[in-house]
Formats: structure tokens, C-alpha cells, sequence
């Protein structure tokens, strides 16, 4: 059996190219219907970034009397006054310039973030799709993790446009999130191709070899994350989660994984499930990290000799 890591697009066939124009879309349409997760630390960001430049403003305007403050700070507490004038200004100018310094970080990273949760995660999710080759032939989809469903929707859409008469289920830890992505398929008017359910995907609720595609967008990092992200005990539910992902997965099924950080932690895993056609991307940057798209197949058949031999996916 032949596995084969790609690292760019670029090598690629067509399965992985970038969407065309016509895949494109406003980013305040994308806003509009799917609104935006985690945008509480969106508004810390903001809070801070604004924060620092108010900082940084008091600090141009009132550099002289904060100089004369350091001034005779420094005159207190050092045992010369020599050069406490220089030293002053020199620090109350450092001061200055490391705040607005970090207003400028924050503001970056404040967009930076929203637009890796919306247009960025809207770009990837027509990537995803194409790394399938064939959507007429797909009769059930599952997404992990399907959060307010831009990709379970993505995948909804190609199901649509194929004339296919499958289905896309969209897998989530909690059921408010369930019903409001049930809410943005039929606003996409998808809704039909559309099923969600609540359930934990360490263990998932289906039987082996169920779907024919499965997909996952900046989740699976996030599993074991109550253990510490860099921790042994995180890596192994990570890796449950893609034991699950293969076990499910009919054999000549497509594995599709978009994630942060520990894309070579899956390239191995899924080397060792014995997966065949791994491709990585291009490093994106996404939520200030670097960021991959993962696919794989799972194989037809496993022979061994004379006898077939049945793999345990499961970690």
C-alpha cells in the first residue's frame, strides 16, 4: 500500500484546487446569515487594542509631565541625579511606543480573527469540497464539529448543485448549536439536504463504515483541550476523534480535516491506520496560527496473503 504526502496545493490534481470566483461571496452576506463564534474574544481584543491606543495618546499628549514624574521618580530612588533627565525621557518614550506598539498587535489580531471565523472559514469550507472528487456519487456526508454550519452547508450546496439525493449530518457538542445551524441551512435553502444532531465525537453515534465523506473544520484541536493543549492525555482524545472519523468512514471514502497546530499529529495517525492518499496543504494562517488541510481515503480492501484481514480503526 502506497501513501503519499503532498505538501502544496500546487502538486496536487485538481481535487484540492482553490475556489473560482463564483465560489466567492461577500463577507458581510457570510456575516449576515452565520454570524460569528467566539465573538466574545473578538470584543476582548477590541477592548484592548483600544485600551492600549487611549494609553498611547495620553502618553503623546502629556509626554512632558509624565517625564517630569519619572523625573523625580528616578531622583528618589537613584543615589546620583546625574543623567535622570535622560533616563526620564527615555523610558517615558519607551513606554510610549511599546503601547502603541500593542495597539497595533491587538487591532491586528482583533481582524485577524474575524476574519479567519468568517470569510477565511467560508474560503476553506469551498477548499474542503474540493478535495472530493465526485458529489453525485455521495449519498450520506458528516461533518465534526459543524459549529453554526458554514461548511455542513458548503457540503449541502455541492449536494445540491450534483442533483445528488444525499445527505449532510452535522455533529455538535451542544444542541443550541444544532438547531441555529438548522436555522442557516434553510436560510441557504439547503435545509433538506440538512440533518444535526447532538453527540460526543470521541464517540460517534453511527455504525462503522456509514458515510461516504467526512469533514471537519477547525475542531478537532479543541478536543482534550480541559487536559491542556500540548499535554499526552489531549493528544490521545485528538487522535480518538480521528480513529472515529476512519471508523466511520466507508471504505474508498474521502477524510477531509482542516485544523490548527497539530496537523502532524494526524499525517501520522493516519499513516498508521494504514490510510492511503494523504494529501497536506499549504500552511494558511488562521486565528494567528498556522493552519492545513488534511485528506486521506480509506482503503477498499486490506489483504494480507491468501486472507483479508479487518483492521480495528479505533485508538
Amino acid at each position: 500500500m502506497s501513501l503519499t504526502i503532498k505538501p502544496h496545493f500546487h502538486h496536487q490534481n485538481h481535487r484540492m484546487h482553490k475556489p473560482t470566483s463564483t465560489n466567492s461571496r461577500d463577507w458581510t452576506q457570510i456575516y449576515t446569515v452565520y454570524g460569528m463564534e467566539q465573538w466574545q474574544t473578538l470584543l476582548f481584543l477590541v477592548f484592548q487594542a483600544t485600551l492600549f491606543s487611549i494609553m498611547s495618546i495620553l502618553f503623546l499628549l502629556y509626554y512632558q509631565p509624565i517625564c517630569q514624574f519619572l523625573d523625580t521618580f528616578f531622583l528618589l530612588t537613584a543615589t546620583s541625579s546625574t543623567g535622570g533627565g535622560s533616563a526620564a525621557r527615555f523610558a517615558a518614550g519607551f513606554i510610549g511606543c511599546v503601547t502603541a506598539l500593542s495597539a497595533v498587535c491587538l487591532f491586528f489580531a482583533a481582524g485577524n480573527f474575524f476574519y479567519s471565523s468568517v470569510g477565511l472559514r467560508y474560503e476553506m469550507a469551498q477548499r474542503i469540497v474540493s478535495c472530493v472528487n465526485d458529489w453525485s456519487n455521495v449519498k450520506v456526508a458528516l461533518d465534526i464539529g459543524c459549529g453554526r454550519g458554514i461548511l455542513l452547508n458548503a457540503v449541502a450546496t455541492q449536494l445540491k448543485k450534483t442533483g445528488s439525493s444525499g445527505r449532510v449530518v452535522g455533529l455538535d457538542r451542544s444542541k443550541g448549536t444544532t438547531l441555529s445551524t438548522l436555522r442557516t441551512a434553510n436560510v441557504e435553502g439547503v435545509g433538506e439536504y440538512v440533518t444535526c444532531r447532538e453527540g460526543d465525537v470521541r464517540s460517534l453515534p453511527f455504525g462503522d463504515n456509514y458515510f461516504d465523506v467526512v469533514v471537519s473544520a477547525t475542531f478537532v484541536h479543541t478536543v482534550g483541550k480541559e487536559y491542556g493543549h500540548r499535554t499526552v492525555e489531549a493528544a490521545a482524545e485528538r487522535m480518538r476523534v480521528l480513529g472515529e472519523m476512519v471508523r466511520v468512514l466507508k471504505p474508498g471514502g474521502v477524510g477531509v480535516v482542516w485544523d490548527l497546530l497539530h496537523v502532524p499529529e494526524y499525517v501520522r495517525r493516519l499513516q498508521e491506520l494504514k490510510m492511503e492518499d494523504i494529501t497536506v496543504s499549504e500552511r494558511v494562517t488562521a486565528f494567528m496560527m498556522s493552519s492545513h488541510i488534511v485528506s486521506f481515503r480509506k482503503p477498499i480492501q486490506h489483504i494480507l496473503g491468501p486472507c483479508e484481514v479487518r483492521l480495528d480503526w479505533r485508538c
